[in-house]
């Protein structure tokens, strides 16, 4: 594979910055994920944490050194990280079980598939295009798609940071999964906070990912957003991939991993704190049995 990411966090103007991104590849296989815990739940940005170190360990566990069932692998890691969250809050006594949104994304055999449970968002760019962007879990969203409301109107919307799906929830959420999508040379797909798509209009983003690298786009649309929300500006966040497949590609900031070793893996998502308990190998296998059997059980989401 051969591309080039970069992601960035900026706390904007909250007391603490509860968005987590990061990635993670093997030779043949590329994983991006940004999870945005919720503000108005206690600790949704170690919610937030939880979904990626979870979601990352699978990655870490099922790429060898690419994933069998793209789409299971991302709805599984992604109820595994549900369950983790609930977990944490009965072994914590909470009283609230910390929130969080997700969005991830897995490239691997020149196409990209990806899933998400609330707004944060990922958007797919090409040649100047926005071929695609996930729907937000959102009133809002749902207005929109119905055409009941415009865009300006959703924009100052005062229910426009109301979600009915996510992670922490008390029933099950509800995991949008995209088709796959093959990539091109010089695709873009960049995952984002609603700090970011919430303060930078759509024409914006996408000229800037069009028209500059994600090393240069990704922070100047995070100061773009910064400055148009002022001080009331949210967590912005993001983390981009630019695809590049031509083997004479010669930028300084393109990743190779032709020559990684079949069982190596790389990762910018950070280990738990010190201290913190971590799941078990048969944790996991058992978790994912009982998220198995929910859904069997089960053929509609409550929302």
């Amino acid at each position: 594979m051969r591309f080039s990411v970069y992601q960035e966090s900026r706390k904007g103007g909250r007391r603490i910055n509860q968005d987590r991104m990061g990635y993670c590849f093997t030779r043949d296989a590329l994983l991006m994920v940004l999870a945005d815990g919720l503000g108005g739940h206690a600790l949704g940005e170690v919610a937030a944490q939880h979904a990626l170190q979870i979601i990352a360990r699978q990655f870490q566990v099922q790429a060898r050194p690419t994933v069998r069932r793209p789409a299971d692998f991302l709805q599984d890691s992604i109820l595994q990280a549900h369950h983790e969250i609930h977990r944490y809050a009965r072994m914590n006594n909470l009283r609230d079980v910390p929130r969080t949104t997700i969005v991830c994304c897995l490239m691997q055999n020149d196409s990209v598939q990806w899933a998400h449970a609330g707004d944060s968002r990922l958007y797919f760019v090409r040649q100047g295009q926005l071929l695609t962007r996930t729907r937000d879990h959102s009133k809002i969203e749902n207005l929109l798609q119905q055409r009941r409301i415009s865009a300006e109107d959703a924009a100052l919307h005062p229910e426009r940071n109301k979600l009915y799906n996510c992670l922490g929830s008390p029933n099950l959420p509800l995991v949008d999964i995209g088709e796959p999508q093959s990539l091109c040379a010089g695709d873009v797909v960049l995952l984002c906070s609603d700090g970011l798509w919430g303060s930078v209009p759509e024409i914006e983003l996408v000229r800037q990912l069009s028209t500059l690298s994600v090393v240069q786009a990704i922070p100047n649309l995070i100061t773009q957003a910064l400055h148009n929300a002022g001080e009331s500006a949210d967590n912005t966040t993001a983390i981009g991939m630019m695809w590049e497949n031509d083997p004479h590609a010669t930028r300084h900031d393109t990743v190779l991993t032709e020559s990684m070793p079949l069982n190596a893996f790389t990762t910018s998502i950070m280990s738990q704190e010190e201290g913190a308990d971590e799941l078990s190998e048969e944790d996991i296998e058992r978790s994912i049995a009982e998220i198995r059997a929910a859904i069997d059980k089960s053929s509609n989401f409550t929302r």
